[in-house]
């Protein structure tokens, strides 16, 4: 083969190599909204739609240590009954409710709340990691969500869902700053 032959392989190569790396991921979110701060931040369940246990638990665990590793220093955050996640006799509408009283009670101006959609290995062969979030930011004195992230993620049959759900919460919480 011709050096110029080699060159356009391996530069074809790479970018077919890129676009499967890049299609490991799908994140839509809006632009974060403008505050002068953050300091009074609860962080609220997640949400599990899934069939896989404490996903909600997990996500908000990893979410909450991210927010702190990005200077967020006044987070409170709250803790349901492990019971809670349960798929019969849970209410998802009452569990905001009562998770939103609480918020405002505590004195927060914002609220991180959301749902996992998906959280676990996919079967076959590889047995791939998959994880799908949705984060919304609440601000708690009018209600309205004032920003909003979702993503998906997969990764290789070598990585844990939970390695897979951190790169994901880190990629859509860093829009978020405390300042």
């Amino acid at each position: 083969m011709k050096t110029r032959e080699i060159g356009r392989t391996c530069k074809w190569s790479s970018i077919a190599l890129l676009t499967m790396m890049a299609g490991c991921s799908t994140i839509d979110a809006s632009n974060p909204p403008v505050v002068t701060s953050f300091n009074n931040l609860a962080v609220l369940p997640i949400v599990n739609y899934t069939e896989t246990p404490d996903a909600g638990q997990r996500a908000q665990s990893i979410a909450e240590s991210i927010l702190h590793q990005q200077g967020f220093t006044g987070l409170q955050t709250y803790r349901q009954d492990v019971n809670s996640n349960a798929l019969i006799g849970s209410s998802a509408d009452q569990n905001r409710t009562q998770s939103l009283d609480w918020a405002r009670t505590a004195g927060a101006n914002y609220a991180l709340t959301g749902s996992v959609q998906e959280w676990r290995y996919k079967t076959g062969i590889d047995g791939e990691p998959v994880v799908g979030l949705t984060f919304n930011l609440l601000d708690l004195s009018s209600g309205e969500v004032v920003w909003t992230a979702t993503g998906s993620r997969s990764g290789w049959s070598r990585s844990s869902v939970a390695g897979v759900g951190q790169t994901l919460i880190r990629q859509l919480l860093s829009p978020l700053s405390p300042h």
